[in-house]
């Protein structure tokens, strides 16, 4: 039977400022989504509300745009399944092996306090999937509690998007937090690499976490692997 995953986008367009429009960084799903139907595995893409899910502007610009997510934005099928997302009511647990957070400053604002996420990523941690994300996709990790109270990261290692790479990138100030200081609030053991912007992700178990965009593939074939 063929693994399924199921990948989680933001519903939010823009920063706290309407006027700076934000949203799904688009490559961040699709070096997971080929790596994963190389090895034929089934996915299905979340949100918090269904439907639509933003692109951010400067994910869609050289030198950022590669080949693969080039290659969504040119296929309808694709462009339409981010037209349609799932609801996170839609979603049985029991369905899927591992859930991918993806990022895109977006997700800061939809992804921690969704409690219908919380549910399908608890629900999938306990009965021994995977739990994986990538960048500001962290963020939906901030505050799943599991059954027993205690948060799913607390204790654990993770990467993220490092505040390091908030202040290069020249958003920081457009915040809403400090995503990485509010993991390591909730007990995580927040590792970074040496050097911004590099590939790096982290495994701890079942928990899979990618630092930055470009540690999408890297992530997703350490959730292969685990699979």
């Amino acid at each position: 039977m063929s693994k399924r995953i199921l990948h989680v986008v933001s519903n939010v367009a823009h920063y706290a400022d309407p006027s700076e429009p934000t949203g799904l960084w688009l490559s961040e799903l699709t070096h997971a989504w080929d790596i994963f139907a190389e090895r034929g595995y089934e996915q299905r893409i979340v949100s918090p509300k269904g439907g639509s899910s933003p692109l951010e502007p400067r994910a869609l610009k050289w030198p950022l745009l590669d080949a693969s997510a080039k290659a969504w934005l040119a296929d309808k099928a694709c462009m339409a399944l981010l037209k349609s997302t799932a609801r996170s009511d839609e979603i049985d647990p029991a369905d899927y092996d591992a859930i991918y957070f993806t990022g895109g400053h977006a997700v800061m604002w939809d992804f921690p306090d969704d409690e219908g996420l919380q549910r399908i990523t608890r629900a999938i941690w306990e009965r021994g999937g995977i739990v994986s994300s990538v960048c500001h996709g962290y963020c939906g990790l901030l505050n799943v509690k599991l059954s027993d109270g205690k948060l799913l990261v607390a204790g654990r290692r993770v990467t993220g998007f490092s505040w390091t790479e908030e202040v290069l990138a020249g958003v920081a100030k457009k915040m809403p937090y400090n995503a990485e200081d509010e993991m390591k609030r909730r007990g995580a053991r927040y590792e970074k690499a040496f050097l911004p912007f590099l590939s790096h992700a982290v495994v701890d178990g079942r928990l899979v976490t990618g630092q930055n965009p470009f540690s999408a593939r890297a992530t997703a074939k350490k959730v292969a692997g685990l699979l």
